[in-house]
């Protein structure tokens, strides 16, 4: 029996198909709590279910997608508290990096912090262009730059599927910030990070993350949504 030519091309068939998928989750096209039928993306993305069935896998790992017995998959839906435990999560790690991090070294040739403001630029950049999942990507990455100032592989590994499961929360939440306060405030929250940063000062620093408002605008929608319904 020959082998199935699509066999041949099996890693890089899964890398696109979850790519593929992952954008679409994280750019809100896949809504939180819709089934993924397999058949559909077979013929969108003209490919076989071995793909799209090892993709699927694969996002469920990362916490993206969720698999119901007898109903297939569907995009994983976060609770509330679910979000809350994240962002909480979220800021232990970036605590303990910072600790370990500082004193960053500004002596030498090189700029500690050249991730970090190259991620910033991403944002300003996608910002610019309208580009809403690129600078979602960014933010993440952004955040991830930041805990590799510990110079930690073991902890950039443990922030990574959490920042993963938050990008959506993250970009809803500079989605409100924008049309609240202004396009500009999330950058110049970010910014102020980087600031803080450059004076070295672990205290200045931590005070910085602790005022950064992960969450901040999602908590108002909680808050507001209720009032506005009791009119």
């Amino acid at each position: 029996m020959s082998a199935d030519p699509t066999d041949l091309f099996a890693p890089s068939l899964v890398e696109a198909t979850t790519r593929k998928l992952r954008n679409e989750i994280l750019a809100g096209a896949l809504a939180p709590g819709e089934r993924i039928i397999e058949e559909q993306i077979c013929q969108r993305f003209s490919i076989s279910r071995a793909p799209v069935r090892e993709s699927l896998r694969l996002l469920a790992q990362q916490g993206l997608v969720e698999h119901l017995p007898r109903r297939g998959a569907r995009v994983t839906t976060w609770s509330e508290e679910d979000i809350r435990q994240l962002f909480e999560v979220r800021a232990v790690l970036e605590r303990h990096a910072i600790c370990a991090a500082l004193p960053l070294d500004f002596t030498g040739d090189g700029d500690p912090l050249a991730q970090v403001r190259a991620r910033l630029d991403d944002m300003r950049a996608a910002e610019d262009s309208a580009d809403e999942l690129a600078r979602d990507d960014a933010h993440r990455a952004f955040h991830a730059a930041i805990v590799a100032l510990a110079g930690n592989r073991q902890l950039d590994l443990t922030l990574e599927p959490i920042l993963i499961k938050l990008q959506r929360p993250m970009a809803v939440n500079l989605r409100l910030e924008a049309n609240l306060v202004g396009p500009g405030e999330g950058i110049r929250r970010h910014a102020a990070l980087i600031s803080a940063l450059e004076t070295n000062d672990r205290d200045v620093v931590l005070a910085a993350f602790a005022e950064h408002g992960g969450q901040r605008y999602l908590q108002f929608r909680r808050d507001v949504a209720p009032a506005a319904a009791r009119g």
